[in-house]
């Protein structure tokens, strides 16, 4: 069994606005922890993951980043280095959770988080997360690092002139491995909502710029893409079950 995705970031210059739009577009609920000048998320969706908002060092571009949980995120990281990463961040312990940063030979942002894998998201109905992209300049490349580095399974499902795999951890959030179409490493979480066109507006409305208009990706499924009002990328799809 791999490792799973449990915990995401949106991180930008204006981590408020971000928070209140958030809470406006989702319904999410957020919880400020000034002295750590970072607001945590609780999606009140009942499953997927859960995430926060932390503010970006000066000069920093907004982001968005996914946490992989493990019991020994040091061994995590000694791994990843040998096999051509870098850490970012060190084994750090801080506000009661132990957390690491490392960018892949490939240039992309992700983070460790260490404990069981176990997640705690509230009961609601309101949007989930439950589904993560990590777009590479290197994707095949990608797949055999992530799939020594964590366990991950990898099942190729590329288009047309698209790389694509996707990820299945074990446990955890699904997800996937393709083509960065802007030719810079990113990675993002998706939110799944009931109607694509209503959240697009409602992010529009809401000071958000649709990075990416409503497009099928396949017989059952749609995705958009926006950016929030601090900069960073954030996904959203429906599915047709």
């Amino acid at each position: 069994m791999g490792y799973p995705v449990t915990w995401f970031e949106v991180n930008g210059p204006e981590p408020t606005k971000a928070s209140a739009f958030y809470a406006e577009l989702f319904g999410w609920h957020t919880k400020p922890l000034p002295d750590a000048n970072y607001t945590l998320i609780d999606t009140h969706s009942g499953s997927g993951i859960n995430g926060g908002i932390g503010e970006t060092r000066q000069g920093q571009p907004a982001h968005g980043i996914i946490y992989v949980e493990g019991p020994d995120i040091q061994a995590l990281l000694d791994k990843a280095e040998s096999m051509g990463a870098t850490t970012v961040v060190p084994r750090t312990a801080s506000m009661n959770v132990t957390f690491a940063q490392f960018t892949d030979p490939f240039g992309n942002l992700l983070g460790l988080v260490e404990g069981d894998g176990s997640t705690a998201v509230s009961e609601g109905s309101n949007p989930r997360v439950n589904w993560f992209e990590i777009s590479s300049t290197e994707p095949k490349a990608s797949w055999d690092f992530y799939r020594e580095l964590f366990g991950w399974e990898i099942e190729e499902s590329s288009g047309d002139g698209y790389l694509h795999g996707e990820v299945n951890t074990g446990q955890g959030i699904p997800g996937g491995i393709g083509s960065s179409q802007s030719g810079h490493p990113t990675s993002q979480v998706y939110a799944e909502v009931d109607d694509l066109q209503k959240y697009v507006e409602r992010a529009e409305s809401l000071g958000g710029t649709i990075a990416v208009q409503p497009m099928s990706v396949g017989e059952d499924t749609s995705i958009a893409l926006f950016l929030d009002p601090q900069g960073t990328l954030f996904g959203l799809y429906v599915h047709q079950h």
